[in-house]
């Protein structure tokens, strides 16, 4: 089972839809024990940072739980909160599974804010999730917002700057693109995190 976190923060459907598409059975919930029973987890969102306040202490400590010992695929919005929080609501803290802060893209005349549409990705490191994708395939982005480039930063994209786009630390991923609405090679990659559910 694949529990998909649900924090009112949007695109829940095409979540669960995509992961339903490659033979997943994923499960919407805001149940701390059912995150802790699933095989994997998966954070989504769209939107505000802000709107990760509205999980609550004990999701956030299930949340953390459950990256010690399975795999945990943060969306967009999802992959930002995994990291330590953002700019664009510092007073809230993010699950600080990964080390940073997330910044504002900077527009620019050649990049306006935010950015939305496709884009392809830079390799910088070797990626479960990016096995088999070739290294011309492009991904669908909308964000205005983004993750610094670290050392778990296996990917990255530019727009308005260099920013992580796919990042991987022991159990921990995150896309800042959207795999659901990216086509073949986004189900590519979900089929490549339930492999690591299931060798978990």
């Amino acid at each position: 089972m694949i529990a998909i976190v649900d924090y009112h923060a949007g695109n829940l459907t095409s979540v669960a839809r995509a992961f339903a598409a490659v033979g997943a059975s994923p499960v919407v919930t805001r149940s701390p024990q059912a995150l802790l029973d699933a095989d994997a987890v998966v954070v989504p969102g769209v939107g505000h940072f802000g709107a990760t306040a509205a999980v609550d202490d004990e999701l956030r400590s299930s949340l953390r739980a459950c990256a010690r010992v399975k795999p945990l695929l943060g969306i967009c919005l999802g992959m930002q909160f995994l990291f330590d929080g953002s700019e664009e609501a510092p007073r809230i803290r993010g699950l600080a599974l990964l080390e940073g802060d997330c910044v504002s893209l900077r527009p620019s005349a050649s990049a306006k804010v935010p950015h939305v549409g496709w884009n392809t990705l830079d390799r910088v490191g070797p990626s479960r999730l990016l096995d088999g994708v070739p290294e011309d395939a492009a991904f669908y982005f909308t964000h205005s917002y983004a993750a610094p480039i670290t050392a778990q930063c296996v990917a990255r994209a530019e727009h308005a700057g260099a920013f992580a786009a796919v990042v991987e630390s022991g159990w921990v991923f995150g896309t800042q693109f959207h795999p659901e609405k990216s086509g073949a090679e986004g189900l590519r990659i979900l089929r490549n995190f339930i492999r690591c559910s299931v060798n978990a």
